[in-house]
């Protein structure tokens, strides 16, 4: 697995004090998985799926979850602990090491893989079984009152998704009382401040296995049939 040279970091930006407002506290609470045990300096590891990897067929195949989880999710897990053997960050959950690494060009590569494991486990929560639908009323008001409608906020999230040049992530977050849409590229995460409420994964490898390169048929599916409201609303608070 190819990874990227360089994180998509936006310039004049203060991208280190993201986890604080954000990122952190939805680790604390949605992505319990993404706890490393106990003792010092074990290993970062894999989170489960949360759900069969057959289980969002036929929209994701259960061969792309093979290869997307299995072989590019557990490949970053087995670089970033391999890249953290005996540093200082050894013993860190894995917050606090993107936290610690975040627009450090001689940490890039710790970056990249650290930030795509929590990207990818935020990805995979963002999914779920029969999903779509209409969201959660307290939800629900809070999308009309940013966007309108539920349609119109899938439709800038559509945007967002196709509209990401090469490999990247489209995010709704909320700012303050607001939600926006936004986007990033390669493993970047949305900027100080703004806290992930879902994200959809348009590298590549989320859909080439079923979608070849039709980006907008993946998106447009996951948006109807996948995406989980119910996360969305747990990490608004």
């Amino acid at each position: 697995m190819k990874l990227p040279q360089h994180a998509n970091v936006s310039s004049g930006v203060d991208r280190r004090h993201f986890l604080g407002a954000s990122l952190g506290l939805i680790a604390a609470t949605s992505l319990g998985g993404l706890a490393r045990p106990a003792s010092a300096a074990s290993p970062i590891l894999l989170p489960p799926l949360p759900y069969a990897d057959s289980a969002l067929a036929p929209v994701i195949s259960a061969n792309t979850i093979g290869f997307h989880y299995g072989k590019h999710h557990k490949g970053y897990v087995d670089n970033l602990n391999r890249l953290l053997a005996g540093s200082d960050l050894a013993d860190l959950p894995l917050e606090k090491i993107v936290a610690a690494v975040t627009g450090k060009a001689d940490k890039t590569a710790i970056f990249n893989n650290a930030a795509q494991i929590w990207n990818h486990t935020f990805y995979w929560n963002s999914l779920r079984p029969n999903g779509g639908g209409e969201p959660p009323v307290a939800l629900k008001q809070k999308i009309e009152a940013s966007f309108g409608s539920v349609d119109a906020l899938k439709k800038e999230l559509a945007t967002a998704a196709l509209g990401q040049f090469g490999s990247g992530w489209a995010w709704l977050v909320a700012d303050g009382d607001k939600l926006k849409v936004v986007k990033t590229g390669n493993a970047d995460l949305p900027a100080a401040g703004l806290k992930p409420l879902l994200t959809i994964d348009v590298w590549e490898h989320a859909y080439y296995l079923d979608y070849q390169n039709r980006r907008a048929d993946y998106v447009n599916a996951l948006l109807d049939k996948l995406i989980n409201w119910e996360f969305a609303l747990k990490n608004l608070g």
